[in-house]
């Protein structure tokens, strides 16, 4: 009960649910659930031994003794879930992020202001290939998550895969090495998924060992004109481990999927709404048969939106040990432990805010040619955008306001030809999917139907 009460407390204050997963709450939980089964263990036998069993019959010694054996287990076994479930988190948390990821200019954690008084926070959401029949990692899916941290308002901003030549912030040890972008000598070359790997094998230009998450970092910051603060990398198979930890992932499937197998022979994931396995999930957003990477990316967009909305505290809380254990598949991340927890926290924050997405994408943002000004301007935009309120919010004061013809800011006089409400294009396998309008932001609730 005193377990069950604290888990209460917490799920009531969702506000602080990150302090489950510190390192000393972890290390509590699991003491005093060792303690408390510890005691109600003994309090059971000294109360059976204060009753005197050795008074009744041989068969009613029998019957007595199973029976408080049996209540020993009952009251033992919730403390016993609650020790391995901490032990498990704590183990798997601790492996995947380090006391000290060894990043230059790191600065230390603040208990009191984790975000050293910045009001945003960007990071860098990677998905790799890597796989046994393959050598090293390529970074197929990239998205940058911009959080502005008060409001937990968000910006997915998407970057095709093969977007050429990047550039490098001038402090970069890849500046030097490539002054007018990544090996912009090669015409069909220098795509942006071959970055990571580049890095880790050639350390005498990236400045240092294992350097392709920071070279990685650079890069895309210095393309949207953001820093980067962080970045988590996760393979294809801990995602999809990821979303049947937490029961599957419920998508609106705009058309027919084929996936797996030679020219998806392995199975279709039917046009509707759809919960989605893992491995179902996995091929939604990488399935190339009939389709493009910009239609990829938009399909990894909604995965990445359905997570974050349906990854609720219950769930995650729930499936612990299963979330915990496929969390050890993530293959890298620069995030301190020490940060840990004011993460959660943030994320709790997101999945009740309002997120947008972007991808710089054709025919707005060939991958080819880059206007690096204009990609900048766009992802400063849609930041600013991000903050102000939704439609949703203005539709909802304008329908209060008296007609009449009163102008407002956000649309025609009152009265006035009201504008055609937004529609839901059906897209087809070989479009891109924002083929139409991809100059702005635009709510991920409207483009995947969250």
């Amino acid at each position: 009960m005193i377990l069950l009460s604290a888990l209460g407390l917490f799920l009531a204050n969702g506000s602080r649910l990150g302090a489950l997963v510190s390192s000393g709450m972890l290390t509590t939980v699991n003491t005093a659930a060792w303690v408390g089964a510890g005691v109600w263990f003994a309090l059971i036998i000294s109360s059976y031994i204060a009753l005197r069993p050795n008074q009744l019959t041989r068969p009613g010694q029998i019957v007595t003794g199973i029976l408080a054996g049996v209540m020993c287990v009952a009251v033992a076994a919730p403390f016993g879930w609650a020790a391995d479930t901490s032990l498990t988190t704590k183990k798997a948390i601790d492996g995947i992020f380090k006391e000290d990821p060894a990043e230059p200019g790191a600065v230390p954690i603040k208990e009191d202001d984790p975000w050293n008084g910045k009001d945003r926070v960007n990071f860098l959401l990677l998905g790799g290939d890597g796989a046994g029949n393959r050598e090293g990692i390529r970074t197929d899916s990239m998205n940058v998550a911009s959080i502005h941290i008060p409001t937990g308002n968000t910006v997915l901003f998407s970057l095709p895969r093969n977007l050429q030549h990047v550039r490098f912030p001038p402090n970069s040890p890849m500046a030097k090495a490539f002054p007018h972008g990544f090996q912009a000598e090669l015409p069909n070359g220098g795509l942006l998924n071959e970055l990571w790997q580049f890095a880790n094998d050639n350390p005498q230009v990236a400045g240092g060992k294992n350097r392709g998450g920071r070279v990685l970092m650079d890069a895309i910051g210095h393309t949207l004109g953001l820093k980067i603060d962080h970045y988590a990398l996760i393979n294809m198979y801990g995602f999809a481990y990821l979303v049947d930890a937490i029961g599957g992932l419920r998508i609106r499937v705009d058309h027919d999927v084929p996936w797996g197998g030679l020219y998806g022979t392995a199975g279709t994931i039917k046009a509707g709404e759809r919960l989605l396995t893992g491995e179902q999930a996995l091929w939604y957003g990488r399935s190339r048969v009939n389709s493009d990477d910009f239609s990829r990316m938009g399909r990894q967009r909604c995965v990445i939106g359905a997570f974050t909305k349906q990854a609720t505290p219950q769930k995650v809380l729930t499936n612990f040990t299963k979330i915990a254990n496929a969390a050890r598949r993530m293959a890298s991340t620069n995030i301190p432990r020490a940060l840990v927890e004011h993460v959660v926290d943030l994320a709790l924050k997101v999945k009740d805010a309002k997120i947008t997405s972007m991808q710089f994408v054709p025919p707005t943002y060939w991958p080819g040619r880059p206007d690096w000004p204009r990609i900048r301007r766009a992802a400063q935009k849609a930041l600013t955008d991000s903050l102000k309120p939704s439609r949703k919010t203005l539709t909802a004061k304008a329908s209060g306001a008296p007609s009449g013809g009163t102008p407002s800011a956000s649309g025609p006089p009152s009265g006035g030809t009201p504008s055609a409400t937004p529609s839901r294009t059906r897209v087809n396998p070989t479009q891109t999917p924002t083929a139409n309008d991809n100059k702005s932001a635009k709510s991920l609730d409207e483009l995947c139907g969250l």
